[in-house]
């Protein structure tokens, strides 16, 4: 018999350590997420014994040591999602099936890194070609062409997107100009004081065309991690749980490799959007904010057009005009995003949302919000999103 997971499951805690540069968090990667964990437990009312499911970020951790430091005595589902920056949309997929299901009872998702003191994403892909699903591939066929990190492979989709469609610079600073204004009014954002205006986004350095400096997310030390739990066992505890009313993750074809897909534009969450938007029963027309995996600007572009809030190649007008600022139309990243915000490798978009659904969301409140979307992108295009509503 078919099931659905929506609105079965519940985000009950979230969890976060300050955001820095410079001159970096001063404890190790286990360090911070174990504190955004613990926050995110104190959060929901929860010690961490009740725990029994943990979902580690790939790479950054393991089930074994998270369980030993936080004391979790009966760790009974551990998992990973190796989907990059799409794993923590990604795992609230899974952890709901896990509650749902039975199989846990509570389950932690956390993420960090010391992104800017530690080994940097870029040396940590030269390095080690198997820290990213696709790196032999680039490793054998981007790098020798001089490709050899992220901003390179995805301006091959940006260039693109702009040769087809008309795409101009300064819609891609519109983007950066709004995670920077939100940025203004969130007190733990790394941007916070250093407002952007377009002049000086056009200005700055190029990074790789059409890609400038302020079109490239942060580096930054922090740790982000919600709970998830069931609906029954939510409303029990502390704060006003977040419904999972709707989520699916999926992966382009081919999913470690750019250049020979057959359509450039189609993403993993090209596949999931329309499976999450049909489990939650709304539309993208129904939401009133989007947190928004904003590795670099036209990723941004891309997912809202890859998730039906506009047409394909009508991104660029889409974004012009306050439209996804605060007090237009659809709301993208209050936060300031990995941008302006800070890079916790997608979770504090998750946060953020839960943020906003409770009405904490303070000077960056959207008004009246009921129902957010969060997505995550990782890798060479992998795709995932929940559509979450207030309980």
């Amino acid at each position: 018999m078919a099931t659905s997971l929506s609105d079965r499951a519940c985000i009950v805690g979230i969890g976060e350590t300050a955001y820095c540069r410079a001159p970096g968090s001063g404890k190790t990667q286990l360090g911070i997420q174990l504190e955004a964990s613990l926050a995110a437990l104190a959060d929901a009312g929860l010690s961490p014994r009740q725990l029994d499911g943990v979902m580690p970020f790939p790479n950054l951790g393991s089930a074994e040591e998270l369980a030993a430091n936080l004391g979790i005595a009966s760790l009974r589902f551990a998992t990973t999602v190796h989907m990059g920056g799409a794993a923590p949309v990604a795992s609230l997929q899974v952890a709901a099936a896990a509650v749902v299901s039975g199989v846990a009872d509570y389950v932690l998702l956390p993420a960090g890194w010391n992104g800017y003191s530690g080994r940097r994403a870029r040396e940590t892909v030269a390095m080690d070609v198997s820290s990213l699903p696709g790196g032999a591939i680039a490793r054998d066929y981007y790098m020798p062409y001089g490709l050899t990190a992220p901003p390179q492979w995805y301006a091959l989709i940006a260039r693109r997107h702009m040769h087809e469609f008309g795409t101009q610079p300064e819609q891609l600073g519109a983007i950066a100009i709004a995670m920077r204004k939100h940025a203004q009014l969130n007190p733990g954002a790394v941007m916070k004081d250093k407002p952007l205006t377009m002049e000086a986004y056009l200005a700055s350095p190029m990074i790789t065309a059409p890609y400038r400096l302020f079109d490239c997310c942060l580096e930054t030390d922090g740790a982000a991690a919600v709970v998830v739990t069931t609906k029954e066992r939510a409303r029990d505890l502390r704060r006003r749980p977040v419904s999972i009313l709707g989520v699916a993750a999926a992966q382009p074809y081919p999913a470690d490799e750019i250049t020979n897909r057959k359509d450039l534009f189609e993403t993993g969450l090209t596949i999931a959007a329309p499976r999450a938007f049909a489990m939650a029963g709304i539309t993208p027309a129904d939401v009133d904010f989007a947190e928004i995996y904003d590795c670099f600007t036209f990723e941004v572009l891309q997912q809202i057009e890859e998730t039906g809030f506009c047409g394909r190649g009508e991104g660029g007008a889409f974004v012009e005009g306050g439209t996804i600022e605060l007090g237009g139309a659809l709301p993208v990243n209050t936060h300031g995003g990995l941008l302006s915000e800070a890079h916790v490798l997608g979770m504090s978009h998750v946060t953020e949302a839960v943020r906003q659904l409770r009405g904490d969301g303070g000077e960056r409140q959207v008004a009246d919000a009921e129902l957010g979307v969060v997505t995550g992108w990782g890798d060479f295009g992998d795709g995932s999103i929940a559509i979450l509503r207030r309980a």
